[in-house]
């Protein structure tokens, strides 16, 4: 049975929702062991609100939690028990066997970096994160494909893209059930000698990788047609683009909602567009994915979104758990080499 720390405090929404996720897997065909981390009286409240099953659920004290706008560094220091450090060190210390936090994200993974190790042959750590795409990915017909790194590297080597590749790679495999997953770096063009120079020489060491997929580079305007199943760069870039992915949907919903409230054809128009709309508001709802990897750790971590409600906290840790049973840190070492 695999056990997952969650991180209850965490989380814009706060440790009610974090709770209800915990309460609605425990009661599923193949539940989960979760050690629910944080404040135990504000935990016991909220579950007492919900049907759970408490073979499943188990309560870890902590103190303190890392507000979104504080400094990691200063805030894991000055509260050593504060329920992200609790929760990784549970991790550290073999008693769950992977982390899920909806938390601050630089908090979550400095807090890995404490107590976990990297993988052999990987420099830097990733924060990967999926992506609505036109095209359906593996056998499963998956409609998001897989980008890194979205904000843990701000500045990556080749050697480092390199790494990103092979460990988005590994996820997508196990992750989606893609036996050969396509990878590709984000660049500003197609050729070979487009990009910076790190991205160029990623490209050569790539190209002579037998073990991956690897399709060369891809623009920007690939990303939305889901070209490739894998998209590797540094996480600046990254992260500008996931950001303007996600605020796709709230933008398309706000124009539909000012849309209705005008004349009659705009009233028609958008019952028109109505479908379409529901469909990509369907591709970008994140909470059907539960969070975003991160990568190069020897132990599973999944960063679940900030506004991460009772679903995404629940499609989060069976993300981790199947990461965990399937093995992603053997995998990422096998097609590293």
């Amino acid at each position: 049975m695999v056990r997952v720390a969650l991180d209850a405090m965490g989380g814009d929404l706060g440790v009610a929702e974090v709770v209800a996720g915990a309460a609605k897997l425990s009661r599923e065909e193949r539940p989960v062991r979760i050690l629910l981390v944080g404040d135990e009286a504000a935990i016991n409240t909220s579950l007492a609100e919900h049907r759970y099953d408490p073979r499943w659920i188990q309560i870890v004290p902590a103190k303190g939690i890392v507000a979104m706008d504080a400094k990691p560094r200063a805030a894991l220091d000055g509260m050593p028990n504060c329920s992200i450090n609790v929760a990784a060190r549970l991790v550290r210390d073999g008693e769950a066997d992977a982390l899920v936090s909806a938390g601050h994200t630089g908090a979550t993974i400095l807090a890995a970096s404490d107590c976990f190790e990297r993988l052999p042959g990987i420099r830097r750590t990733a924060l990967a994160a999926v992506y609505p795409t036109e095209q359906r990915h593996g056998p499963r017909g998956d409609p998001f494909a897989l980008m890194l790194d979205v904000g843990a590297t701000l500045n990556a080597t080749a050697e480092d893209l390199v790494g990103f590749a092979v460990m988005g790679a590994a996820y997508a495999q196990i992750i989606s059930d893609n036996d050969a997953p396509q990878l590709a770096l984000l660049s500003n063009g197609s050729e070979p000698s487009k990009g910076t120079p790190a991205i160029v020489e990623a490209h050569k060491i790539l190209s002579k990788m037998d073990a991956l997929s690897f399709a060369g580079n891809v623009e920007g305007l690939d990303i939305p047609r889901g070209t490739v199943d894998v998209i590797v760069c540094e996480g600046f870039l990254g992260n500008v683009v996931l950001k303007m992915l996600e605020g796709v949907s709230e933008v398309v919903t706000d124009i539909a909602r000012d849309a209705a409230a005008r004349k009659f054809l705009w009233k028609m128009g958008l019952t028109m567009l109505s479908q379409g709309i529901r469909q990509l508001r369907s591709m970008t709802d994140w909470k059907q994915y539960g969070g975003a990897p991160v990568l190069g750790f020897d132990r599973v971590v999944i960063k679940a979104h900030g506004r991460s409600n009772a679903r995404a906290i629940r499609n989060a840790v069976k993300v981790a758990a199947k990461a965990v049973d399937r093995d992603l840190a053997g995998q990422i070492r096998e097609l590293r080499g």
